[in-house]
């Protein structure tokens, strides 16, 4: 069995992962999730304060060809150990997550349609457009609450990277959509037509 490769992509707090996990808990049993963020390469040898200070939002801050080596092997059926990220340290943590070969795969990022290489991997490619003001105040609340950094650093990093980043790669990549979904997770419509897709893909493909 082939997996069939999803990938999402979306300017940050676009709504990503709101879709993701609909689509994850519609089909638990079939599907697997592997989230881009967790592929941010190791700083260990530099101290935390030069970590917060690196660019996060392009494409040279993955381990891109790690991510592609790990989504050939699933298409070969070959499970994989996912790395994870620490997000209040910045910086790969030690633990990492086992994935299996599951009928859909869905591959979740920032830029995962800005990488050919990944692209060229998935089946159907997501992109999720929402308002740049609304993307700005999710990121403070989710940074604040969840990430533990202050206003002031979240806000620097938007203005700095986050922002022109975005316009540099991420608002490029949705040429490379089959679909766009205006609001993630929150647009029904697309949600459902995403569930019918994979509706079919999963009958296609029984345990």
């Amino acid at each position: 069995m082939k997996p069939t490769i999803i990938g999402i992509a979306g300017g940050t707090c676009s709504g990503k992962s709101t879709l993701t996990r609909a689509l994850a808990e519609k089909f638990a049993d079939a599907t697997a999730v592997v989230l881009h963020d967790n592929y941010y390469r190791s700083h260990t040898d530099m101290p935390l304060a030069e970590r917060a200070g690196l660019n996060y939002d392009e494409p040279a801050a993955f381990e891109t060809e790690l991510l592609v080596e790990h989504l050939s092997g699933l298409l070969a059926g070959r499970g994989f150990d996912m790395p994870t990220y620490d997000y209040v340290h910045h910086d790969r943590a030690e633990a990492t997550v086992r994935v299996e070969p599951h009928p859909v795969v869905i591959v979740e990022g920032i830029l995962v349609l800005a990488e050919p290489a990944l692209r060229e991997l998935f089946d159907i490619k997501v992109f999720v457009d929402t308002d740049a003001d609304v993307r700005l105040l999710r990121r403070i609340a989710r940074d604040a609450v969840e990430r533990g950094r202050s206003l002031e650093s979240v806000s620097r990093q938007y203005l700095d990277t986050v922002k022109p980043m975005h316009e540099l790669y991420v608002e490029p990549s949705k040429r490379a959509a089959d679909l766009i979904v205006p609001e993630g997770g929150n647009n029904l419509v697309a949600l459902e037509m995403l569930i019918h897709r994979i509706q079919r893909i999963v009958d296609d493909n029984p345990a």
